[in-house]
């Protein structure tokens, strides 16, 4: 058997090439010479041409989409929380080269506003639509829309309420991305029955009462809270701008009988170390609240406030465009399952993590690597049993 040259087998495999006019010239060309050329010819063509054409337009081993265009559509657009969550699709979307997805809806947590902006997203034909489902009622319809055009729909940040802490979620999306909103509230409670073991007035801050975001925390708290505790939900606001006053006038007026002071969301719980000082009652009250915002950070660290419960705000906008992304690519194969992104209690003994300046905490304008230290892996919350 003649013997082949190594770059026309290499040309042979590399190329696939089934038995034919072509493989035939290869393995016996005029002269060794001329079947070396040819098959580097072929070879240096694939290389240049073939590969690079495919990695500009594709990810990884996935074949090219179209371009497909997802929409995010949030209840409070310009609320630092969703910075990280912004982070998170974009950069999703980076690493499957598609566009980076529509971000939209309402900035002060207006169901109408979101309604609206959903209802634009289907009309032009969106990919997919990412929804904080903070109603039990108002998308129903819309989401039931989306989808008879076969638009898939996940949630993320909230999936609909809750009665007697069975969730009513009042949509037929496809998957929830967030946290166990209930459940986290119950959490609180138990965190504040062991700071305030006796019981007596309790404070809980919240933006928006009713909201199916963060009520749901509220309600989940006020239910393992016994008789002994008699609890006060203040609103603050749905804007970052008034939260802080709102949050000192109650504290002002009811600084003779409070025993705590909490929060059930993101801007609430940033100001309420502000608030506590402000007002004198820094270390006379216990104080937590969610989310790790940098004020709330550097409350935990200098003592101003107890705890804080954590969820993931980045993943909330990286695994809908990953779970949108491969159901379209699947034909519907890979349905999204709902993603609980965390829930973990963090006081000062376990904020190490979150005190890095990345964009996965929404304090950085661009990705970078994050070296973890070398050693044993600890774990470095403090996770409830709840």
């Amino acid at each position: 058997m003649a013997k082949v040259d190594p770059k026309v087998d290499e040309a042979i495999q590399t190329l696939n090439m089934k038995d034919g006019p072509a493989r035939r010239t290869l393995l016996s060309g005029a002269g060794l010479v001329s079947a070396t050329a040819a098959a580097s010819a072929l070879l240096a063509a694939c290389g240049s041409t073939a590969s690079p054409a495919h990695a500009a337009t594709a990810a990884g081993n996935f074949p090219k989409v179209p371009a497909w265009k997802f929409w995010f559509v949030n209840h409070v657009t310009t609320n630092p929380f969703f910075v990280p969550t912004q982070y998170g699709l974009q950069d999703a979307a980076a690493l499957l080269h598609i566009p980076t997805p529509n971000w939209g809806g309402s900035t002060n947590s207006i169901a109408s506003d979101m309604v609206n902006y959903m209802n634009t997203a289907t009309a032009s034909g969106a990919a997919g639509i990412a929804l904080a489902v903070i109603s039990q009622t108002a998308f129903t319809e819309p989401v039931a829309n989306a989808m008879d055009k076969g638009i898939p729909v996940v949630s993320y940040n909230a999936d609909g309420t809750y009665v007697k802490g069975q969730p009513v979620i009042g949509t037929n999306r496809l998957c929830y991305v967030g946290q166990a909103l209930y459940l986290s509230g119950q959490s609180m409670g138990e965190q504040i029955k062991s700071l305030i073991p006796g019981g007596g007035d309790v404070a809980i801050f919240i933006a928006t009462p009713g909201t199916g975001n963060i009520q749901p925390r509220y309600d989940g708290a006020v239910s393992v809270l016994g008789s002994s505790y008699t609890v006060h939900e203040v609103a603050t606001g749905a804007a970052t701008s008034v939260e802080l006053n709102a949050e000192k006038a109650y504290l002002l007026a009811n600084k003779s009988t409070l025993k705590g002071a909490f929060a059930v969301d993101y801007g609430s719980t940033s100001f309420l170390g502000s608030a506590l000082a402000s007002t004198g009652l820094t270390g006379k009250i216990a104080s937590g609240g969610f989310d790790t915002a940098p004020q709330t950070l550097s409350a935990l660290q200098g003592g101003t406030m107890d705890f804080t419960i954590y969820q993931d705000p980045y993943l909330q906008g990286f695994l809908p465009v990953l779970y949108m992304y491969l159901y379209n690519l699947s034909d519907a194969q890979l349905p999204p399952p709902d993603t609980d992104t965390g829930l973990s209690v963090i006081d000062k003994e376990h904020i190490g993590q979150f005190v890095k300046s990345s964009r996965f905490q929404g304090a950085a304008s661009a990705q970078k690597y994050l070296p973890r230290p070398s050693g044993p892996i600890k774990q470095p919350m403090a996770v409830t049993s709840t």
